[in-house]
């Protein structure tokens, strides 16, 4: 047979596309071509790919070459298509059956001994693959951890190309990845741990029930980043669907193995994603040059994107967040095409409330002018704080807060707190494709959505004063519904709206 067909998997973002590829072996002059928009790595898979075949003990065709990939408009990047093309070529010159790699899918990079290594992106592949209808998968050993999260498509692994052709072959049985899932690990981080508080815990609580983003504004010291790395602690775990997606996002990433500590499986808890303020925009939304990689806010997908000393990040870097805030996606846009990564995650702010840390009213030594505190703070554009739903003050703790230790809530308690009233919203949104206040899309705040009537008119001559604007206006709605759901009232009313104006007293300070 001179001709043979093989399949892989082009990633556009966390997007797969079905990559048919064809090997014309053929007499002539000893040569190789490869067709089909290849990338750098990929042009120099030839000799990769001819090295690993000989050091297998396998015979290297010395006739004309021709690999076509197709469709040939898709750009194809990465070493991962090193084993397909390699199994094209050997099935091309007769020595393998091509019956035997019928409906099957090929990944993996070939070192020059010809051992198989792993690559990133193996759990969107799979999964596009499975929607295509392919029903069996060939991966490298290395990834068969993450391999076995994805559902409904057999898939074997194998260490290097000679034991995948004696696999084909009959020679020798490949070994086959059991799936293993998903599980709920204990978090070690308790929001109990933190004394005092007890307005910025009830903060947080509103923002985990509703989704809602959160601005933390206090002097150092006080908890801030304590209280941030509790919020997956009272989330709700993430269900099989949502884990499945933030797996994909972390196998593109190549940081899969983080999550992935266990021989249990994926961890269900929400990634919690804590860039450096030094942090750059690419870091920040994701990109690259020939490889785009996605950012931190879609490594937060259904989790919590968390920035300290905020005011610290250089132009444009919050900024940049935005777009995603507002759509719960990423897109980059480059020559290749338009790449989109997700993005919906809570995003949560820490800041100082001047450049010494120590402004508070209350006399306790900043030596910063009102002029220094408020350029300080206007590092944080207008645009972005609109954005933000929550904006609460962190005091210090007294030395009573932080010597009691009495009655303090464990996580648990308030994550059912959460579950409840999450419950509550979904029922109310059966009917529409959201489930969280904060996903409530403005039109049906005005009309299905409404507040008791004096709520409504409190917020319409907010507006009319220019105390806040119309997403404020919005916003504050949302959390009045939070709030209500938590107190496990029909409809918002005044009381739920006063909550809510408290819960973003760090307005002031933010002028």
């Amino acid at each position: 047979m001179s001709v043979a067909v093989t399949k892989s998997v082009s990633l556009q973002g966390i997007d797969g596309e079905i990559v048919e590829i064809e090997a014309d072996v053929a007499k002539g002059l000893p040569g190789y071509l490869l067709l089909g928009l290849p990338d750098a790595a990929l042009n120099e898979s030839r000799d990769r790919i001819r090295s690993a075949v000989v050091n297998s003990g396998l015979h290297w065709p010395q006739n004309k070459i021709t690999v076509s990939m197709s469709p040939a408009w898709l750009p194809k990047s990465g070493s991962g298509f090193d084993l397909p093309i390699s199994m094209a070529i050997l099935t091309a010159s007769g020595q393998l059956n091509p019956n035997q790699i019928d409906n099957t899918l090929f990944i993996g990079e070939l070192s020059l001994e010809g051992f198989l290594r792993p690559i990133r992106g193996i759990i969107p592949m799979l999964i596009a693959a499975m929607k295509n209808g392919i029903t069996r998968a060939l991966v490298p050993e290395a990834n068969q951890a993450e391999a076995s999260l994805v559902e409904g498509i057999e898939i074997y692994s194998a260490n290097n190309l000679a034991q995948v052709i004696r696999g084909i072959n009959g020679q020798e049985t490949l070994q086959k990845v059991l799936e293993v899932g998903f599980s709920q690990s204990e978090n070690h981080l308790d929001i109990s741990q933190v004394a005092g508080q007890q307005m910025a815990k009830f903060g947080l609580e509103v923002a985990a029930t509703g989704g809602h983003h959160l601005l933390m504004i206090g002097p150092p010291g006080t908890g801030k980043t304590m209280l941030a790395e509790r919020i997956p602690s009272i989330l709700p775990q993430l269900d099989n669907s949502q884990a499945r997606e933030v797996a994909a996002i972390h196998s593109v990433a190549g940081t899969l193995a983080n999550r992935l500590g266990n021989k249990n499986g994926f961890d269900k808890t929400p990634p919690f994603i804590a860039p450096h303020h030094t942090t750059t925009t690419v870091a920040m939304v994701g990109g690259g040059g020939k490889v785009i990689r996605p950012g931190a806010c879609s490594l937060a997908h259904h989790g919590v994107l968390f920035i300290d000393e905020a005011p610290e990040c250089g132009v444009g870097i919050l900024d940049s967040l935005r777009q995603p805030l507002e759509s719960g996606i990423v897109e980059i846009t480059r020559a290749i095409g338009t790449l989109h990564f997700p993005a919906r995650f809570m995003l949560v702010l820490a800041a100082n409330p001047c450049p010494c840390g120590k402004f508070s009213g209350k006399g306790r030594g900043c030596q910063c002018t009102s002029l220094q505190v408020r350029r300080y703070l206007n590092r944080l554009s207008g645009p972005l704080l609109d954005r933000i739903d929550l904006r609460l003050k962190v005091e210090t703790p007294s030395r009573l807060e932080l010597a009691d230790t009495n009655d303090r809530e464990s996580s648990g308690t308030v994550r059912a707190r959460v579950e409840m009233a999450q419950s509550i919203a979904r029922e109310r949104f059966s009917d529409f494709p959201f489930k969280l206040n904060s996903q409530i899309p403005s039109e049906l705040l005005r009309t299905k959505f409404k507040a008791e009537p004096k709520v409504m008119a409190a917020l319409h001559n907010m507006i009319d004063r220019e105390e806040i604007s119309a997403r404020g206006f919005h916003k504050l709605l949302r959390i009045c519904w939070t709030i209500a759901d938590l107190r496990q009232v029909g409809i918002p009313r005044t009381t739920e709206l006063e909550t809510a104006l408290e819960l973003r007293t760090a307005n002031e300070i933010a002028a």
